[in-house]
């Protein structure tokens, strides 16, 4: 059990790593070819925060291990609510009247009640669904980057300290380098990630929904939460606020949308109906009413989300424990 925790923390890290190189990558050949920062906002570094929730589910499906694919879209929405913007809360208060995130928060619950229909009204996530959902996103990125291009608006905030590039580095070969370390080391982690996730279920006697829904959704949310600590340090709250609608957006319809198309997933697993997907769904709403009121995240709303994230991980590990009940 001690060398699977080891082999996850490295799959973690590769993981980390590779999409790190992949977004630098992928930025520095952009600019080399003249592509607009704002788009490189919008569309790569946005993917690249999803890509290892994306390559972690497609290697969980191809390999027969859906539970964790499942949990790990799951348990990365959920703490990207109360985990991502609940630790950022308690350096600064997060404003969440920025422009525009009303709307954005809108797409959100209307893809987490898409994912809620294909588990309690379809029973599965199938290539249907997955070809439903990767046109939903393509439509969304279509309209964002038409809007943001339209004469007269204001470009949105972008904390890319991270992942920007100098003019000398973009010219040179370093991009393309960086962009085929990023390609070949995420399935190499994905498929260390899972394989040892998978392992360590099985020592536990646990369902592999309960590693996928934390250990696994954990790391694969730590790109996001880095962003959001970043833009908060910034006083930059809608690009905190952005990045996680964002990523939720992307996890379900892109993530679960690639899920469908490479195999079939069935939602057999009652704790999936009972605890989890209910917890996305009011994690979701926990973000989206105070959207729609303009209200802050202050340090004791970023307190109480998480120890909502501590109650729910707490709950469905007693549940999931060997001899646990699911009610």
């Amino acid at each position: 059990m001690v060398i699977d925790l080891i082999l996850i923390g490295v799959g973690i890290t590769i993981l980390l790593v590779a999409g790190d190189f992949l977004v630098r990558g992928a930025v520095g050949i952009a600019t080399r070819l003249g592509i607009p920062s704002l788009l490189i906002g919008l569309t790569i570094v946005a993917f690249g925060t999803s890509a290892p929730e994306l390559v972690v589910s497609i290697n969980a499906v191809v390999t027969g291990d859906n539970g964790i694919a499942v949990g790990n879209i799951v348990g990365s929405n959920i703490a990207n609510v109360f985990l991502v913007l609940g630790l950022p809360a308690l350096i600064s208060a997060i404003s969440l009247s920025g422009p525009g995130l009303g709307r954005h928060g809108s797409v959100m619950l209307a893809a987490t009640a898409g994912f809620a229909f294909a588990v309690y009204g379809w029973g599965q996530l199938d290539t249907a669904i997955g070809i439903f959902f990767l046109l939903a996103i393509a439509l969304y990125v279509v309209a964002i980057v038409v809007a943001a291009m339209r004469p007269g608006t204001a470009p949105p905030p972008v904390v890319d300290g991270d992942v920007s590039v100098s003019a000398e580095e973009a010219q040179s070969f370093k991009p393309i380098l960086l962009t085929l370390i990023g390609l070949v080391g995420l399935p190499i982690g994905a498929n260390l990630l899972v394989t040892s996730g998978a392992t360590l279920a099985m020592d536990l006697g646990v369902r592999e929904e309960l590693v996928g829904l934390t250990l696994i959704a954990f790391g694969t949310s730590l790109p996001e939460l880095a962003t959001v600590i970043a833009a908060a340090r910034k006083a930059e709250a809608s690009v905190a606020v952005g990045n996680v609608i964002g990523s939720n957006i992307f996890n379900i319809l892109f993530v679960g949308g690639a899920m469908g198309v490479f195999g079939t997933t069935v939602f057999s697993d009652p704790g999936t109906k009972i605890y989890d997907v209910p917890a996305m769904v009011v994690a979701a709403l926990a973000l989206a009413i105070p959207l729609y009121l303009r209200m802050t995240i202050t340090r004791t709303v970023g307190i109480l989300f998480i120890l909502a994230y501590i109650a729910y991980i707490v709950i469905i590990s007693v549940k999931a424990a060997p001899g646990g009940a699911l009610l």
